[in-house]
């Protein structure tokens, strides 16, 4: 090969080897849809390739802080199907350039208004009302201060909500924002949402639309303002719209999953005005709440069904007691126990409760095989030794067998495992076992009992 042909092919190979940046946008177009990607991604431009990094430009420190939170490990995934070698990311802020100002007007023309746009995501719940909030004493201050600032707007101001996941802050806020509606201008939102339509309005070059649009609420709710945390501009924003309401004496009413001082990457000014009003929070339910919210689902799914959930007493406090669940958790496993109920066309007992919700239920104690095999034993009157020998006999088998179907039952361990644990048997007879006892478990009511009796002391605490 001549010299002007190697000085060609090693070009080519170069240039094959840089990243195609445009491919990679069009995949990740394609992985996490349009609208993701017209939205955020579609305008990130490739500064710079070095062997082991990419710099990459965004328009705004807001794009950077989103991108960087929220999609960056999936652009380096993308990258690295392409070239294998890069491992880190790294994102500029650029100005854009006047000759880009066309282009990125298009993009934007199909944005809608920003009082349309955001009337698609300020809605109130209908079904979310003071009428269906179940009051227990871990809400009982939440709710009645909620019920207070709708009869005394601006009394406290703001009013702030803080609670953990699943327990109810939602429902409160958009009731308060359900009572007020008809006599005021309510603006509800989330803190996401917020700061979506303040990025959607700088590139529009609209803020003073998005400003006077915000401020002319006289009932202001925002959900989960926990999610400005660590977003300057942002919180920049919100504290000058906070102030604005503040001083025309609008009810600013926050939810958020901690308190206003444990809000960490927040400035200090917000956390002020934040604590300056009444801070309220909602604890975990105590299991009183939790009865009346059982009962409350049953009520709900008689009158839905028209058929009751065949839930007896003994497992709806069992549902309530042991659970460590939070109150939207609480609901899912209601709905759970009773679908398990309806599919097996039995009334379940607590003992099914507990092999069903193992995974949820932390008090549940962890079922081991040896355990199993202990408790079989003992309740047979032999040895772990006679059990597991390979000794054939009626006696012996029977108890193994059971043993073995309760290990398949009460345990997520593998048929091979389990057939380990049992004198290094094939898994093949630990299958034999569990059809055998699964037959005799149908059709003899003394095997039957014997099941049952084992469980109850399996599980028992």
């Amino acid at each position: 090969m001549d010299k002007k042909s190697l000085k060609v092919n090693l070009q080519t190979s170069s240039e094959e080897n840089f990243l195609k940046w445009d491919l990679v946008q069009e995949n990740l177009k394609n992985s996490l849809g349009a609208q993701i990607y017209e939205s955020w991604l579609k305008n990130i431009r490739l500064i710079k390739e070095y062997n082991h990094f990419v710099i990459l430009g965004v328009q705004t420190r807001f794009f950077r802080d989103w991108i960087t939170s929220r999609y960056a490990d999936k652009i380096l995934d993308e990258i690295r199907k392409h070239k294998l070698s890069i491992n880190r990311l790294e994102f500029k802020v650029q100005e854009t350039r006047d000759d880009n100002k066309t282009s990125y007007t298009q993009n934007f023309n199909n944005v809608s208004e920003i009082k349309n746009s955001v009337l698609n995501y300020n809605r109130l719940n209908p079904n979310l009302t003071f009428e269906n909030f179940i009051i227990g004493e871990s809400n009982k201050l939440a709710y009645l201060s909620s019920q207070k600032i709708c009869t005394q707007l601006s009394r406290y101001n703001p009013l702030f909500i803080y609670g953990g996941v699943g327990l109810g802050k939602t429902h409160l806020i958009n009731s308060i924002g359900l009572k007020l509606k008809e006599k005021n201008n309510v603006m509800f939102i989330s803190a996401e949402r917020f700061m979506y339509q303040f990025i959607k309005s700088i590139k529009k070059n609209e803020m003073v639309k998005f400003k006077d649009f915000f401020r002319r609420a006289n009932v202001f709710i925002i959900d989960d303002i926990q999610f400005i945390r660590g977003k300057e501009g942002l919180q920049e924003e919100f504290f000058h719209t906070f102030n604005s309401l503040f001083d025309k004496s609008s009810q600013i009413v926050i939810s958020s999953d901690r308190a206003p001082n444990k809000l960490d990457r927040v400035q200090d000014r917000i956390k002020s005005r934040l604590s300056g009003g009444l801070v309220v929070d909602i604890g975990n339910p105590e299991y009183e709440l939790k009865l009346k919210i059982l009962k409350t689902k049953i009520t709900e799914f008689e009158n839905t069904f028209k058929e009751y959930p065949n839930l007896n007493e003994s497992v709806i406090e069992f549902l309530a007691k042991d659970s460590n669940s939070n109150i939207r958790e609480l609901i899912g496993v209601f709905n759970r126990i009773v679908a398990f109920s309806k599919m097996s066309k039995k009334q379940l007992n607590v003992n099914d409760c507990k092999i069903i919700l193992k995974d949820v239920y932390k008090n549940s104690k962890i079922i081991t095989i040896e355990k199993i095999q202990n408790v079989t034993s003992n309740f047979y009157s032999l040895s772990l030794d006679e059990m597991l020998s390979q000794r054939r006999s009626r006696p012996l088998a029977r108890p193994r067998q059971i043993a073995m179907y309760l290990a398949k039952k009460l345990t997520t361990r593998s048929l091979p495992e389990i057939g380990r644990k049992f004198a290094n048997r094939d898994h093949t007879t630990v299958i034999h076992a569990v059809k055998t006892v699964d037959k005799l478990y149908q059709n003899n009511d003394e095997i039957k009992k014997n099941i049952e009796d084992l469980k109850s002391i399996i599980l028992s605490d």
